[in-house]
């Protein structure tokens, strides 16, 4: 079973006013979310030392819904001073290739190209689960952090019901309860995709974030960085019940624009970390007038 930080389920909102009081209305030509992330590669190279890699994406969003993707390879590098040394002793390489599982896998410590395409493969519109919806449904989300609650529950048990039934055809003895269990995680998930992934008014953000830290079993960390310096309010969301592995992430979020700023993901297989899935992803939401761009090298 996988336990996403997004869950993939539409937003109920009918029923809601078309114009409600907390609309915005857009400060600027796109909504931009950049994310970088920041992860240990997998497997060992040279003479046994582990590498950072890093990598940015971006989308961009217009009001009318229409999506580009954006994406660069920022290049790696040692991951700790222990590496750095045996990189040293190595020769400084620039470059790794090996062979896994009939694949070629080559590192550069040089950034890679980066390009911006039109998004594929969906329509147009503001995405909300498996839903696409207008912008100015997005300004009719619930203000009210009770209000939204029910919402999101609501819309994570009716992806409930349609998950747990697709997976009996893979896994016949799998059981509803199987992801009910998880209930609270995916209403936390839904409701800090909020904080950053569309151009909502701060009002829904700040409903969505009071929502997150009001939870079952979400922990409130304190005060806290980021990689990039900045400041938030740091919560540990609830630990998804799996007999086979274990997922801790933490989430920062500037509580002055109730903006997401960096999620932190510890992945353990049978105790073993799992690198390449775990890291840190630091986040820059927000409207813009920039010209559509590939995501810049550093």
């Amino acid at each position: 079973m996988r336990f996403p930080l997004a869950v993939a389920a539409g937003l109920v909102i009918a029923g809601l006013t078309a114009t409600p009081a907390a609309a915005d209305t857009p400060k600027g030509a796109y909504w931009r979310v950049e994310t970088t992330h920041i992860t240990t590669h997998p497997r060992p190279v040279g003479s046994g030392y582990y590498l950072t890699q890093r990598e940015v994406s971006t989308e961009w969003l217009s009001p009318e819904g229409k999506s580009w993707s954006g994406f660069r390879e920022l290049g790696a590098k040692p991951a700790t001073p222990k590496d750095e040394a045996a990189w040293r002793a190595d020769g400084s390489p620039t470059t790794w290739d090996y062979r896994t599982e009939g694949m070629k896998i080559r590192l550069s410590t040089a950034p890679g190209q980066g390009h911006i395409t039109p998004t594929k493969g969906r329509p147009d519109g503001f995405r909300l689960g498996e839903k696409y919806v207008t912008y100015q449904r997005l300004q009719a989300l619930p203000t009210d952090a009770e209000t939204l609650r029910k919402h999101l529950v609501a819309d994570v048990k009716a992806w409930i019901d349609v998950a747990a039934q697709e997976a009996k055809t893979t896994s016949p003895n799998s059981k509803k309860d199987d992801w009910l269990v998880n209930l609270d995680r995916y209403v936390a998930g839904r409701a800090s995709e909020l904080l950053y992934a569309n151009p909502v008014p701060k009002k829904v953000r700040t409903a969505a974030y009071q929502v997150l830290k009001t939870t079952k079993g979400v922990t409130d960390l304190g005060r806290a960085k980021d990689p990039l310096g900045r400041t938030g309010h740091k919560l540990a969301l609830p630990i998804p019940s799996n007999k086979d592995s274990v997922l801790k992430q933490q989430l920062l979020v500037d509580t002055k624009t109730m903006t997401l700023l960096a999620k932190y993901t510890d992945l353990k297989d049978g105790g073993k970390p799992m690198l390449g899935k775990s890291g840190v992803q630091t986040i820059t939401a927000g409207w813009t007038d920039d010209k559509l761009t590939a995501p810049a090298a550093d």
